[in-house]
């Protein structure tokens, strides 16, 4: 998405949750809008071979004995 679509995104996401959004605030969320989704793209780009497994559920607290920190 370009700036101008991240922007009509937000305000129309906004809209659909009844978020108020202060037009102060508007272009800082478009902005960190924009860098949420270069960091994503790290990830989506990343190669992985058609025959990975999917993870396993991660539970930190798996093999913990109550009141045990990691």
């Amino acid at each position: 998405m370009n700036r101008e679509q991240l922007a009509e995104y937000v305000d129309r996401t906004a809209a659909f949750i009844g978020l108020p959004l202060d037009p102060e605030h508007r272009p800082g969320v478009i902005e960190n809008l924009e860098r949420s989704a270069r960091i994503a793209e790290l990830f989506l780009e990343f190669p992985l071979p058609d025959t990975i497994e999917a993870a396993a559920i991660f539970r930190p607290e798996a093999g913990l004995e109550p009141g045990e920190i990691l």
